[in-house]
């Protein structure tokens, strides 16, 4: 009888050993791509972007939950950048500042070509995989990025860019943020206006992946009906489960459902237990209910890793990923459901994205309404009221004409 006493805990720790091996197994070979890192947001917080300071070696970065050995050790194959620049530069200077953000990205793979390769494509991250590089691929993580101009986001686009988050935590001109929901902020677009419809139906034809986390429920309802391919949320968890306006609540994971679209479960502890505190099994409930809820196909992984203050016991650090695959093992999960949590539910929006983009069909043009501009820092050429150096023939002359009188004797 004593005997079974001690052979109890000894055959858990083998059972947990067992799915933990297991977990490596699979993620040899699908490694995880995560949604959301804010990694280059503590690179300029700590460093300004420079790169060269020793004390920016990503080798040896300490004080992060993101370095290079625990991207290796957390079997890291895939890494959506945030290319994040906060609310209080909308309307000053939110693009300059994310082109900084891209750059510091882009100069990480430059820094670094034996672990990190840009990439821009579906093809290109199963290409990092076969060479056992991490795929980076950039994320703007909110709409006042674009400053409310097609033109920038088409500009994006070009830089690298392969999704933007609608909003932040705050609205744009043209979109709501998660704050219009708890009253905090004013609904007022209602959702998407008719120039945000123009931003969504602009990232489907250049191929930009739709990010719904940060944005209200009436958002995430008006872009998933509009949408002409499938969604992401790049970095939220399950409302039912912990009832932050930030979560996705069960009526649009339906939706979610409907439209083949993807939910990245984000483990900052205020998301995941509604509390300070919180642990990898919560977050495992979360990856439960979206898979119950949405299907299996629905799921994926989008920590927050670098730009939460708080993650739960047992996802200390991006290491600890196979951790929390081994608990989904536990939980009865095939390896096909893992697989797809891991990296296969992204490829697929990725390239249902991509297919449905058109760089045939001609780009919108169409303007933001000048009064829905705030217009302290901003000139105004091109909208009807501005001064142009486009002038009609002979008003030149005729402009220089007083000019000319008042210089006669």
């Amino acid at each position: 009888m004593w005997t079974s006493w001690w052979l109890w805990p000894l055959v858990a720790v083998c059972a947990a050993d067992q799915f933990r091996d297991l977990a490596v197994r699979i993620m040899q070979d699908t490694p995880v791509i995560d949604g959301h890192n804010d990694l280059p947001w503590q690179l300029l917080n700590l460093f300004n972007n420079q790169l060269q300071d020793p004390g920016a070696n990503l080798s040896s970065l300490a004080h992060t939950h993101t370095n290079i050995p625990k991207l290796k050790a957390g079997f890291v194959g895939g890494q959506f950048w945030s290319a994040y620049v906060p609310c209080d530069t909308q309307n000053r200077d939110a693009v300059k500042r994310t082109l900084e953000q891209i750059d510091v990205i882009q100069r990480m793979c430059q820094a670094y070509p034996e672990t990190f390769a840009c990439v821009t494509s579906s093809t290109g991250i199963r290409q990092a995989f076969q060479e056992g590089k991490v795929a980076s691929l950039v994320g703007v993580e909110g709409g006042h990025s674009i400053d409310s101009s097609l033109g920038v986001l088409r500009a994006l686009y070009h830089l690298g860019m392969r999704y933007m988050t609608l909003t932040h935590s705050c609205n744009t001109p043209w979109a709501d943020n998660w704050l219009v929901d708890t009253g905090d902020d004013k609904a007022q677009s209602q959702g998407l206006s008719h120039f945000g419809q123009s931003v969504v139906k602009e990232m489907n034809r250049l191929g930009v992946m739709i990010d719904l986390a940060h944005v209200s429920v009436a958002t995430m309802r008006a872009a998933l009906k509009l949408s002409q391919a499938p969604v992401i949320f790049s970095h939220s968890s399950a409302y039912s489960l912990c009832p932050h306006r930030r979560n996705v609540p069960d009526d649009v994971l339906q939706l979610v459902k409907e439209t083949g679209s993807l939910v990245m479960v984000n483990f900052y502890n205020d998301y995941v237990s509604c509390s300070a505190k919180a642990n990898l099994s919560q977050v495992a409930d979360h990856l439960d209910h979206i898979k119950k809820v949405a299907g299996a196909a629905a799921v994926g992984f989008g920590g927050d890793y670098d730009g939460v203050s708080r993650v739960p016991l047992g996802l200390e650090d991006v290491s600890k990923y196979p951790d929390l695959v081994a608990e989904l093992l536990r939980r009865q999960w095939t390896e096909a459901e893992v697989r797809g949590a891991l990296a296969d539910n992204l490829l697929r929006v990725f390239e249902a994205v991509e297919q449905a983009s058109n760089h045939a069909q001609v780009p919108g043009e169409e303007p933001i309404p000048l009064g829905q501009l705030e217009a302290s820092c901003r000139t105004n050429y091109g909208y009807s009221a501005a001064p142009s150096l486009h002038l009609p023939p002979g008003s030149l002359l005729a402009s220089l004409v007083p000019l000319l009188l008042l210089s006669l004797p």
